[in-house]
C-alpha cells in the first residue's frame, strides 16, 4: 500500500571499533547519498539471497551445504553481487526449512562446520563480496537447549520464563489459553506433557520466546557478537515486528484480537517497545569498525516502516510491495515513488525484491492469467494455480520470463539496494509438481493441504544440464527437479549469448559503472504503459509494461542493455532498455 511516513530528521553515527564518536547530520548523509564512493556500502549494494539447502550439496547427501557454497564462490562473482544473504544454515529439525533453530551460533552439522563457514566467508571476502547471515529472534526450535530445560524443569519454573507458557482453560486446563490460530494454521497453543500451553506464532516447533526476559536479551547480543566477531558484515532480521508482546491477562479472543488496531500497543504485532531491543543492538553494531548493518523483515503498514529503517534502529528495512503488485506500470510507479520517499524521510535507502524463499517466482507470477476482480493476494499471485494443481496450460512461461527480465532490469535500475533470490538469474519457474510425500512446508501439513506452502521456490539449483540432479549433488535433491530444469541449468546458459543469466551478468557489471546518486526523475514518456527515469550522470531506464512496441527518441543516448532486441529504434512489448551518454 502507499506509505505516508512522518517526516524525521536523517541521522547517524559515525563509528569506530569502541563505539559512536560524533554523530553525523543530514547534511553529511546527504554528501554520502550523492557519492556513492563515500556511502556506506549497503545503500546501493546487489545482494543474492541463498537458500543453503538448496543451492549447492558438496557432500552427495542431497541436502545443499555451506562447502557447497564455497564450491561457488566464482559464480557469484562472475555474476556480480555485491553481498550474500545466507538463510538459517544454523543446527535445526527443518519444521520449518532451517528457521527453528537449535543453537544459534553453530553450523548444522549436515552443512559443515565453523571452519567450513569461516572458509566460505574468507572466500567471499576476498572477492570484495560481503556476507549478510539471518537472525530469527522471535522464537526458536523446541529443541534448543532451553526449551528442553524449561520441559524439563515444569511449572513456575525460572526455565519456562524464557518462554510463553500459560496455563489452559476449562475442566482440568485441557483448553488452550485462547483460540488464537498459528500463522501456519491449527492452534497457537501447543500443550506439554505436564498440562501447562506454550505460545507459537508459527509451527508448533517454534515456540515464541519471551522478550521480557533478560536472559534472552543478553543472548541474542552474544549472538551478534560472534558472528560480527567471524567477519559477518551484516544481518537480516526474521519477523523483525514481532518480538515483543503483552500479554496481561485476560488474553482477548481470536475475534477481539482481530479488532485491535496495529498503532504500536498491540499485544503480539508491531510493537513500539521491539525498538529497545533493536537500540541495544545498534550499540552492537556501531561497535564495530565499519559498523554491521541490518535490515529487517517487517510486514508493517506503511507508517510505521521508518521506525524499523532509522539509523537508531536496524537501519533498513524490506520493501515487499513490488513483490505483491502485478506487472503493471501504474503500480510500478506509485510503489517507488511512495518508498523513496519512505527512504529518504527514514534516513535509509529503499531495498527492491521480486522474489524470495517465501513466494512464488515472479517469472511463473507474471506468466499467469490476470487475476480477477477482488482476488486475495494468494489467488493474485500464484496460490490458487499451486493449489489447483500447477496447471501448464494457463502459465505463459515465455511471457512470464519476459516479463520477470523486465521488472527485474527496472528495479536494479532504481537507486537504493536489489534482493536477488538464488536461480531468478537463471529466468527459474516455480515448481508446481511436488508430490505431497515429497513436501516439507509445514504450512502445507497444518492446514491438511488447503495451503501448499512454499516448496516450489526452494527446489534446488541446476547446474549441469546433463549431470545427476541437474550438478546439485551426486545423489539426488531433497526436493524433487522437473526435467525443464536441464534448459534452464547453469551450463547451459552460460553458453548462450541470449540467455537470463547472460543478462544478469551484463546487467550488475553495467550497473556498477553507471550507478550514481540515490534520485531518480521520472521522465514522461506519452504512454500510461510505459515507465521512464533518469538518473544523475544521464543513465535512464525505460520499461514498456504494455504489449505495443515503444519507439525510442533519437539521440537519446545509446542503449547499452536490452531485455529484448531494439530495432530501428523500436522497443518490444514487455521489455527494459537502459541507455547511458554516448561519452559514458
Amino acid at each position: 500500500m502507499p506509505r505516508h511516513p512522518e517526516p524525521r530528521p536523517s541521522v547517524r553515527h559515525a563509528t569506530t571499533s569502541k563505539g559512536p564518536t560524533a554523530v553525523t547530520t543530514s547534511l553529511d548523509l546527504a554528501r554520502d547519498i550523492a557519492d556513492p564512493a563515500l556511502a556506506p556500502w549497503w545503500r546501493q549494494a546487489v545482494v543474492y539471497q541463498i537458500y543453503p539447502r538448496s543451492f549447492a550439496d558438496a557432500n552427495g547427501d542431497g541436502l545443499g551445504d555451506i562447502p557447497g557454497i564455497l564450491s561457488r564462490v566464482d559464480y557469484l562473482a562472475e555474476l556480480g553481487v555485491g553481498a550474500v544473504w545466507l538463510s538459517p544454515f544454523y543446527p535445526s529439525a527443518l519444521a520449518d526449512g532451517g528457521y527453528d533453530v537449535a543453537d544459534y551460533r553453530n553450523v548444522d552439522p549436515r552443512l559443515g562446520t565453523l571452519d567450513d563457514f569461516d572458509a566460505m566467508l574468507n572466500a567471499l571476502h576476498e572477492r570484495g563480496i560481503k556476507v549478510v547471515v539471518d537472525i530469527v529472534p522471535n522464537h526458536t526450535s523446541d529443541q534448543h537447549e532451553w526449551f528442553q530445560a524449561a520441559l524439563a524443569a515444569g511449572r513456575g519454573s525460572a526455565e519456562r520464563e524464557r518462554y510463553i507458557f500459560r496455563d489452559g482453560t476449562g475442566p482440568d486446563g485441557a483448553e488452550p489459553p485462547t483460540d488464537w490460530v498459528s500463522v501456519f494454521g491449527g492452534p497457537a497453543w501447543e500443550r506439554v506433557a505436564d498440562g501447562q500451553w506454550y505460545f507459537h506464532h508459527f509451527a508448533k516447533e517454534q515456540p515464541d520466546l519471551n522478550w521480557d526476559h533478560p536472559d534472552v536479551h543478553a543472548d541474542f547480543i552474544k549472538t551478534l557478537r560472534f558472528w560480527s566477531d567471524r567477519g559477518v558484515d551484516g544481518f537480516r532480521i526474521d519477523v523483525a515486528h514481532m518480538l515483543t508482546k503483552d500479554l496481561t491477562e485476560p488474553l482477548p479472543s481470536a475475534a477481539e484480537l482481530a479488532l485491535i488496531p496495529i498503532d504500536g500497543n498491540h499485544p503480539l504485532i508491531d510493537r513500539d517497545d521491539v525498538h529497545e531491543i533493536y537500540a541495544e543492538w545498534r550499540e552492537v553494531f556501531d561497535s564495530y569498525d565499519p559498523p554491521r548493518t541490518a535490515v529487517a523483515e517487517a510486514w508493517v503498514a506503511s507508517d510505521r516502516v521508518p521506525r524499523y529503517a532509522s539509523p537508531e534502529s536496524l537501519g533498513q528495512s524490506f520493501n515487499f510491495d513490488l513483490l505483491e503488485a502485478d506487472f503493471d506500470a501504474a503500480q510500478f510507479r506509485r510503489i517507488v515513488t511512495d518508498n523513496l520517499a519512505l527512504a529518504a524521510r527514514s534516513g535509509s535507502s529503499s531495498t527492491w525484491v521480486l522474489s524470495n524463499h517465501d513466494v512464488v517466482r515472479h517469472a511463473t507470477r507474471y506468466g499467469l492469467p490476470a487475476a480477477r476482480p477482488g482476488a486475495t493476494a494468494p489467488t493474485r499471485h500464484g496460490g490458487e494455480w499451486l493449489l489447483g494443481g500447477g496447471d501448464e496450460s494457463v502459465l505463459d512461461r515465455e511471457r512470464g520470463g519476459r516479463r520477470a527480465a523486465a521488472a527485474t532490469m527496472f528495479i536494479l535500475g532504481l537507486p537504493g539496494s536489489t534482493y536477488l533470490y538464488q536461480g531468478e538469474e537463471l529466468g527459474l519457474h516455480e515448481v508446481a509438481a511436488i508430490p505431497a510425500d515429497e513436501r516439507q512446508d509445514p504450512t502445507f501439513f497444518r492446514t491438511h493441504g488447503e495451503e501448499i506452502g512454499r516448496d516450489g521456490c526452494r527446489v534446488p539449483l541446476p547446474w549441469e544440464a546433463s549431470a545427476p540432479a541437474f550438478g546439485f549433488g551426486t545423489s539426488g535433491a531433497h526436493l524433487p527437479q522437473p526435467d525443464w530444469f536441464a534448459r534452464f541449468a547453469v551450463d547451459a546458459e552460460a553458453a548462450d549469448p541470449a540467455s537470463s543469466l547472460t543478462l544478469y551478468r551484463r546487467a550488475l557489471a553495467l550497473r556498477e559503472r553507471l550507478q550514481s546518486a540515490e534520485q531518480l526523475d521520472w521522465v514522461d514518456t506519452g504512454r500510461d504503459d510505459v515507465l521512464r527515469f533518469r538518473r544523475p550522470g544521464g543513465w535512464e531506464v525505460v520499461t514498456v509494461f504494455g504489449s505495443e512496441p515503444y519507439r525510442l527518441e533519437a539521440g537519446s543516448g545509446e542503449v547499452v542493455l536490452a531485455t529484448a532486441p531494439v530495432e530501428g529504434g523500436m522497443m518490444p512489448g514487455e521489455s527494459t532498455v537502459w541507455i547511458a551518454p554516448a561519452d559514458s
